[in-house]
C-alpha cells in the first residue's frame, strides 16, 4: 500500500527533497513538523514523503476520522485517536512517553492544530521535543513548485519565540494549497522579537 501511494504522488508530479544520511538518521527518533497545513490533501501528501524516507511515523488525529472504512487504514499509516474535546488526553505526556520508549519512532504533528488559518503554532510539538530530548525536523509541502520534504532539523533552545522565528524564517516562501488558510506574515508577527 505504501509503495503503491507514493508512486502515485510520484505520478501526479510530485518530487521529494530528502535530507544527506547524517540528518536521516536524526529524522528516525524526532519531532516532525509538517506545515501549512491548509487541507486534507497535506495529510495524504505528508504521508507520501514520511513512508519514502522510510520513518515510522505516528501522529494524533481526532476520533471522528476512526470509522469505517478508512479506520484500518489511519492505524496503519500509525494514526493515533484522541479526543480533542477532552482536555485530560495528555498527548503531549503520551508522545514523550513513546519517544523515550522507541529510538526508533517519529512523531508527526502539524504545529496548526486545524487547517484553519491561525495566529500562533500550538506548543505542544515543542515541549514534547524538549521534554524526550529529540530534534525538531522542519518539513513542508510546496504546492507552487509540487515538492515536498525536509528543511532543517532543530534542537530546540528553550527559548520558544526565537526558535519559532527560524522555523518560519524557513516557511517564507512555502505555498499551500489554500492560500485563505496560511498566512506566513502573521504569524511571524506573532513572534516577532520584541525591541
Amino acid at each position: 500500500m505504501k509503495k503503491l501511494w507514493i508512486l502515485i504522488t510520484r505520478l501526479f508530479g510530485w518530487k521529494y527533497d530528502l535530507p544527506g544520511d547524517d540528518d536521516l538518521r536524526r529524522l528516525r527518533h524526532c519531532v516532525l513538523i509538517e506545515a501549512p497545513h491548509t487541507s486534507i490533501y497535506d495529510f495524504l501528501l505528508g504521508a507520501s514523503c514520511v513512508w519514502y524516507m522510510g520513518l515510522d511515523g505516528r501522529f494524533f488525529i481526532k476520533k471522528e476520522f476512526f470509522v469505517f472504512p478508512i479506520r484500518r487504514f489511519l492505524k496503519r499509516c500509525g494514526a493515533l485517536s484522541i479526543d480533542r474535546g477532552n482536555r485530560s488526553n495528555h498527548i503531549v505526556d503520551s508522545a514523550v512517553k513513546a519517544l523515550k520508549e522507541n529510538d526508533d519512532i517519529t512523531v508527526i504533528i502539524t504545529p496548526e492544530g486545524t487547517r484553519k488559518k491561525v495566529r500562533r503554532f500550538k506548543r505542544g510539538f515543542y515541549e514534547i521535543a524538549m521534554r524526550a530530548g529529540v530534534p525538531i525536523a522542519v518539513t513542508y509541502i510546496n504546492y507552487r513548485t509540487r515538492r515536498m520534504g525536509v528543511g532543517p532539523l532543530l534542537d530546540p533552545t528553550g527559548d520558544f519565540d526565537a526558535d519559532m522565528r527560524r522555523i518560519l524564517d524557513f516557511y517564507t516562501d512555502v505555498a499551500p494549497r489554500n492560500a485563505d488558510g496560511w498566512d506566513i506574515n502573521i504569524l511571524k508577527e506573532t513572534y516577532k522579537e520584541k525591541a
